[in-house]
């Protein structure tokens, strides 16, 4: 492995750089974009009960509001939940808006990453070809192993960069499909639980969906 790079150049160093960091954050979205930490089942159906035994008092709607991010949706519209159904909705859309944000953090990161890996590879491969021809330039090509370097160069750091772009740009794709899911499953249990808590839904649903 460390011949490779040797053999890449100086430009494998931030290839190599961005298949860390890619890695990370990968593994980090993969942790945190779980269904059951982001949008745990049945809370709009605890909150419900939490109203219904006249439980649901500030204390309660704070713990909430640090439990997930669909505990902090929730929170935000309870609120505001002595108010009218319009008002609700508009809490819960601009604290949405800003869990939705959150949610897609580091996903620009990646996507950078997918985008420059090929061009940082690609610049290597002209390197390596202008290496090549300053030796041809100078000796001529009667030594084929003169030249070697240039072309391994050329060809190493194109693979490498082509190699940490392409599972970037998967993941980077995965992710965003991901984060656009668990918005619109929050936005359906912020929905029901405005629409119960002003009578539009009947309780017997909020366990639906």
């Amino acid at each position: 492995m460390l011949e490779l790079i040797k053999a890449g150049g100086l430009l494998m160093w931030p290839i190599l750089l961005c298949s860390v960091i890619s890695l990370a954050i990968i593994a980090e979205r993969f942790w945190s974009l779980r269904e059951k930490k982001i949008a745990p089942k049945n809370l709009v159906a605890k909150v419900w009960q939490w109203q219904k035994v006249g439980h649901l008092d500030q204390k309660r709607i704070q713990a909430l509001s640090s439990s997930s991010p669909l505990g902090l949706v929730l929170s935000a519209g309870l609120i505001n939940r002595a108010h009218t159904r319009e008002i609700m909705k508009e809490s819960i859309e601009e604290t949405g808006r800003h869990v939705a944000h959150e949610l897609e953090r580091f996903l620009n990161t990646l996507g950078t990453i997918a985008s420059i890996s090929p061009l940082l590879g690609l610049l290597g491969t002209v390197i390596g070809m202008i290496k090549v021809f300053t030796v041809i330039t100078a000796q001529g090509v009667g030594d084929p192993s003169v030249l070697s370097e240039g072309i391994s160069e050329a060809l190493i750091t194109t693979a490498a960069g082509l190699s940490v772009a392409i599972p970037s740009l998967m993941f980077h794709r995965y992710f965003s499909g991901r984060v656009h899911e668990l918005t619109i499953t929050m936005e359906q249990e912020a929905l029901k639980m405005v629409e119960v808590m002003h009578g539009q839904r009947e309780s017997d649903q909020i366990g639906e969906v």
